[in-house]
């Protein structure tokens, strides 16, 4: 992805105008590549580098800042084109390696990340699997591909201690394109990093190399055959009774069409959803990687932009929709093929269980109302209707698998209160 960001004129800059601010140090905690354009020619050179380094390794956000002048002065000549670059092969000896600390452990497991997680690379680590290996993700990835006919690895705990306890009895810990892996927050008594006691680590692909072709070369080392029975299509029944987040995933499971585009902010909600769509028709998830709620909406957006032919399906926490509700003018406004479902229990619940697991007791009045989202209670669905979204509330598991096989089946936007409270 390239940000094209807008400046004040190079001339105008040094004036201190009304809206001047440090662009380049608000961009450069979000990119991989954070640069300035001094003049038209300048910018088209720096366009193709943005392009090429957006490609990475190991691949993400490139921020091109254009001052306005750089922008209506003529250029005289085009920028280049440059290739992608190519990710650098894990040299023999480390596969070698990887696979006799295998061979020597007693409980080894395979944690992967970014481009392993790729279509490719989950092929790849299916043959690990298939080997009686143990295969897990990290806990939150850019995009992952899913659904039936691809392997669905399991997923990194998210609590730490959850995290310790699945991965108990461990002796050797793998890292394919991921790193150390942490838990997102400190709390008394509770390890920091997430690999049990007693686990060795070993790193068979950093991040920005070729974690695909490693991963066949390892299960090649390891003699596995080169090809794994992909999981097979597996549907829930249809949901009744009371809604709720496994109600919901069911019906996702079922009705969303192939190659849907999943944007998973739903917080607490989330779960049992990915849960439930393991063996849905194919389609993709992207996750929230940065932990700052609110990014279902906005991404759902840029997905249907990018992918027109395909469902976007946008996920949200009543509480994170709440950091960037402008966005369903937005998906209004251009007709996107998106459908968005906010879970809406009125709290947040998950600051409510991170404040729980500090040990500070209950919280009084003053704090328990800072995680309150129901006084005064948000009205969903005047809301999206005032924002130009055709809306429709659902309070049992029943006429929610009926309004969302609806959205399903036709094109365009749709907002679908989830009433979980």
């Amino acid at each position: 992805m390239v940000n094209v960001i807008g400046e004040h004129a190079t001339y105008h800059r040094q004036y201190d105008a009304p809206l001047s601010s440090d662009i380049a140090g608000v961009a450069k905690p979000n990119s991989l590549w954070v640069k300035m354009a001094t003049n038209a020619d300048e910018a088209a050179d720096l366009a193709a580098e943005a392009v090429h380094a957006s490609y990475g390794p190991p691949g993400g956000c490139a921020s091109l800042i254009l001052p306005a002048d750089c922008a209506w002065s003529p250029a005289t000549r085009k920028g280049p084109t440059l290739a992608p670059p190519k990710r650098p092969s894990v040299s023999g000896s480390v596969v070698d390696e990887t696979a006799r600390k295998i061979r020597d452990a007693d409980k080894p497991v395979i944690l992967i990340g970014g481009g392993a997680c790729t279509e490719a690379g989950l092929r790849a680590a299916s043959r690990l699997a298939a080997h009686g290996l143990r295969v897990t993700t990290d806990t939150f990835l850019s995009r992952q591909p899913r659904g039936a006919g691809r392997y669905n690895p399991e997923r990194m705990q998210y609590f730490a201690e959850a995290a310790l306890k699945d991965l108990g009895g461990s002796d050797l810990m793998v890292l394919t394109d991921t790193s150390l892996p942490v838990a997102f927050f400190a709390y008394p008594d509770t390890p920091s990093v997430l690999v049990p006691e007693g686990c060795a680590t070993f790193t068979l692909a950093e991040r920005g190399q070729n974690s695909v072709e490693a991963l066949d070369a390892l299960a090649d080392a390891l003699g596995v055959p080169s090809a794994a029975t992909p999981n097979a299509p597996e549907l829930p029944g249809s949901p009744t009774g009371a809604i709720s987040p496994g109600t919901i995933g069911a019906s996702i499971a079922r009705h969303m069409p192939e190659n849907t585009t999943v944007c998973d902010d739903a917080v607490t909600s989330g779960m049992p959803i990915f849960l439930q769509t393991k063996g849905a028709k194919p389609h993709d998830w992207l996750m929230l990687t940065g932990g700052a709620i609110g990014q279902a909406i906005p991404l759902a957006v840029g997905a249907a932009v990018a992918c027109p032919d395909r469902k976007i399906l946008s996920l949200n926490g009543d509480g994170a929709a709440m950091y960037t509700v402008q966005g369903l003018w937005t998906i209004a406004r251009e007709n996107l093929d998106v459908t968005v479902i906010v879970f809406a229990n009125h709290t947040y619940r998950i600051l409510g269980v991170e404040l729980a697991r500090t040990g500070a007791g209950a919280p009084g009045a003053s704090a328990a109302s800072l995680l309150d989202l129901g006084d005064p209670r948000i009205d969903w669905i005047s809301l999206a209707k005032g924002l130009g979204l055709p809306t429709v509330r659902c309070d049992s598991a029943e006429s929610f698998d009926k309004a969302f096989a609806s959205a399903m089946g036709q094109r365009g936007p749709m907002f679908i209160e989830a009433a979980l409270d």
